[in-house]
């Protein structure tokens, strides 16, 4: 008999056990439902308003870099956070005018006095056409790493397209004084948003082309917007030396979809004003026919289909090494980060297993920061990669915004 009541009571602990796991998951579930749906419906609704904001006016480009075009708040906002997408003007890397749109995303609640520290977010890699714009995304905010880090600590966050993507402009990609024009100037619009409390306290964090986009910034924010306090710049696998970059990808598909970004962005950008710049120095045939198509596809949401384009051009990409041939080798050492120290502290992370940016790059690039006299803290880790790398380093990076007082 007793063990007849052991098993009944094992029964009746298994069913309870169960049943209790089953409440827990309803409640997870009901919860989610609470918390995202409402967001879901805002992220519907921003969509069909976006092309109003995207679209410009004229005379849009009549203004001081970093003054408002246009500024809508957003339904689909984190939750205990409020949002705005904004179009503002900037400049290219010549002075010349141009828009950007960007999105700003600050925490609830009252700011401290002086307003709030502002992070601004340069994102990686997400193509080069239009409609890869980051702000032009059905829920703009999934791809901004370490987001709700940065809204705890109470940061307003601002987070650039870039010029180029999400409305009209210049293509930028890897062109490293426009992005940290609009980096900068992104932020100086966030300012003019009483709602978003931004202050002039600013840290800069990126990761791979955004990487390269702050540490552009950092170092042009002196010079480019000197009333912006530069507290730290932090870049996660940045993609700082674009000449070691090429060069370590040019027999690879890596090198044939990076490739096929850079160098029609490079040739649009210098083609002109450049002598000899000419795609048909470095690239094969076959590539050239292939990059209209290659760059009108974003890069997350085509990674197959760019894969299945460039495969075959695999070895068949570069018909002259780009890092040995003038005017291409000088253009990419301009558009590689460090050559002007930046006075604020800076704090690298590297991925140990990350196959993009090699880890040796980056070492030797942190060596040449410190070479300069620069704080730079260097964070490796361990079986990162590169798609990993901007959220492994989240707990590092923030024991270092606590260390210098950000």
């Amino acid at each position: 008999m007793s063990n007849r009541i052991r098993n009944l009571q094992h029964r009746f602990a298994r069913r309870q056990r169960a049943a209790i796991a089953a409440a827990v998951v309803l409640a997870v579930v009901a919860s989610l439902v609470v918390v995202e749906a409402p967001r879901i419906i805002g992220d519907s609704s921003d969509a069909r308003s976006a092309a109003e904001l995207f679209a410009q006016p004229a005379g849009a480009l009549k203004g001081k870099p970093g003054t408002l075009v246009k500024a809508q708040p957003l339904l689909g906002a984190p939750p205990l956070s409020v949002a705005w997408r904004v179009m503002y003007r900037s400049t290219d890397l010549r002075g010349e005018p141009i828009l950007a749109t960007a999105i700003v995303v600050r925490p609830l609640g009252w700011a401290p006095s002086g307003g709030r520290t502002v992070l601004a977010w340069g994102h990686p890699t997400t193509g080069t056409a239009l409609l890869c714009g980051p702000s032009r995304g059905f829920d703009p905010f999934t791809g901004m790493e370490g987001l709700r880090l940065m809204l705890t600590r109470g940061y307003t966050v601002v987070a650039p397209d870039f010029a180029g993507m999400g409305t009209d402009g210049p293509n930028s990609y890897l062109v490293g004084q426009t992005t940290a024009h609009t980096m900068l100037d992104a932020i100086r619009a966030a300012q003019r948003i009483p709602a978003m409390q931004a202050s002039n306290r600013v840290v800069m964090w990126g990761h791979s082309q955004g990487g390269a986009a702050v540490l552009f910034a950092a170092q042009d924010a002196p010079t480019y917007a000197p009333s912006l306090k530069i507290l730290g710049v932090a870049a996660a696998a940045p993609a700082a030396d674009l000449n070691a970059l090429m060069k370590a990808h040019q027999n690879d598909i890596s090198g044939v979809t990076i490739g096929s970004y850079a160098f029609p962005a490079f040739q649009s950008v210098y083609g002109a004003n450049t002598p000899g710049l000419r795609l048909s120095d470095v690239l094969s045939p076959a590539a050239i026919r292939n990059l209209p198509e290659m760059n009108a596809l974003c890069l997350l949401p085509n990674l197959s289909r760019l894969h299945t384009i460039g495969q075959p051009l695999v070895g068949n990409f570069f018909t002259q090494d780009p890092t040995a041939t003038q005017p291409w080798a000088r253009l990419l050492a301009e558009n590689s980060a460090g050559q002007v120290p930046i006075s604020a502290p800076v704090f690298i992370a590297q991925g140990e297993s990350d196959k993009l940016i090699p880890p040796a790059v980056t070492a030797a690039f942190v060596k040449h920061e410190r070479a300069l006299g620069m704080d730079v803290t260097f964070n490796r880790v361990p079986f990162a990669t590169h798609s990993t790398i901007a959220y492994l380093t989240l707990p590092a990076l923030n024991n270092w915004l606590n260390r210098i007082g950000a």
